[in-house]
């Protein structure tokens, strides 16, 4: 018995503790109260004898009896003032707390202090290797899944797009987490697509690992020793950074020609103005070069013409909408039937 246990009086009702982890942080990781915890308890105790955990512990010198008591089994061990620790597994011990509840709630036992000790913790970002695991699985399991390449899938990703920026002009906040949720879906479905590349495989990390080295970068405010205090400063820092990684011949390469016309015309004038070239517009008729010209206005005013023009056509919706309202309300016959004649 260790020593928590010897000096304790022998009617004390000693304690419960169920001590969680977490499958995100490599086994035998554990805090330091943890570790204290464990090698002073008068017994340890675990339903699962794969947990993870147990050939940590039992290489470190505790002792862990692999039991599933009932709740009143675990009070009565805790008699004379033990500590009894329950190795919680995956699942949390729900049977065993809702008998301990029941327990404590008909008031006729003297129970034990019951604690709870995280003994290790998720740490920001850990629900990411979750989608990677899940998504792994899918890959290899999975009959569409396992069958699609980046072309494929190419067009999903626009459409998430797409309906990341709907969620956030509308301001819908659930629909917003949803769609960040879907657009980290693409992400990760072509890296782990990645790996199977017989050449040039790369994975989730590589991707990770590069835009995390390129943030870096591009921040030297933030982690080197330059300063920045405002934000047309920052974007200096950006830009020089990046040029010197790209060294390209032209400041129109790296815009893709793909996406929309108002937005491509836009990128094409802001990297104009960056640059400190005036380039007149080029001169032509048709709506094309009116919409060109309302295009590289908008960006120089500081104004998304693509988001703009959204806006717009949100207003002309509701104006449709409002439309045919009016036109089916218009529509509906009223009743030709005498009031006299009407049933009572």
């Amino acid at each position: 018995m260790n020593a928590t246990g010897t000096e304790a009086s022998a009617d004390a009702p000693g304690r419960i503790v169920l001590l969680t982890t977490s499958h995100r942080v490599a086994p035998g990781l554990l805090s330091w109260p943890a570790w204290q915890l464990l090698r002073t308890a008068d017994r340890v105790l675990c339903a699962d004898g794969a947990h993870p955990q147990l050939p940590y512990l039992r290489e470190a010198g505790v002792e862990v009896d692999e039991a599933a008591p009932e709740a009143g089994e675990l009070v009565d061990a805790c008699a004379g003032g033990r500590t009894v620790v329950v190795l919680a597994t995956g699942e949390g011990e729900p049977r065993l707390t809702d008998g301990l509840a029941r327990m404590a709630g008909s008031g006729r036992f003297r129970m034990p202090d019951l604690e709870l000790l995280p003994a290790s913790y998720d740490l920001p970002g850990a629900r990411l290797l979750d989608l990677v695991q899940v998504m792994d699985r899918i890959r290899r399991e999975c009959p569409w899944s396992s069958g699609q390449t980046h072309e494929g899938l190419a067009k999903y990703a626009i459409e998430e797009a797409y309906e990341l920026v709907e969620a956030i002009e509308d301001g819908d906040r659930e629909e917003l987490r949803e769609e960040l949720g879907d657009v980290l879906l693409q992400v990760v479905f072509h890296a782990r697509i990645a790996e199977e590349d017989a050449e040039e495989p790369f994975s989730v990390d590589d991707v990770a690992g590069g835009i995390v080295a390129k943030l870096i970068h591009r921040h030297p405010h933030v982690f080197g020793e330059e300063s920045a205090s405002t934000p047309e400063e920052v974007k200096a820092h950006w830009l020089r950074t990046k040029a010197e990684e790209k060294r390209r011949d032209s400041v129109t390469e790296g815009v893709p020609l793909g996406q929309p016309g108002l937005a491509l015309a836009a990128k094409l004038a802001s990297r104009a103005r960056t640059a400190g070239f005036d380039v007149p517009l080029p001169a032509g008729e048709g709506v094309g070069y009116e919409l060109l010209a309302l295009a590289a206005r908008a960006e120089a005013e500081g104004v998304d013409p693509e988001a703009a023009l959204r806006a717009a056509a949100r207003a002309y919706r509701d104006a449709i909408r409002a439309r045919e309202s009016d036109t089916t309300e218009s529509d509906t016959p009223e009743s030709d039937t005498p009031e006299s004649d009407t049933p009572r």
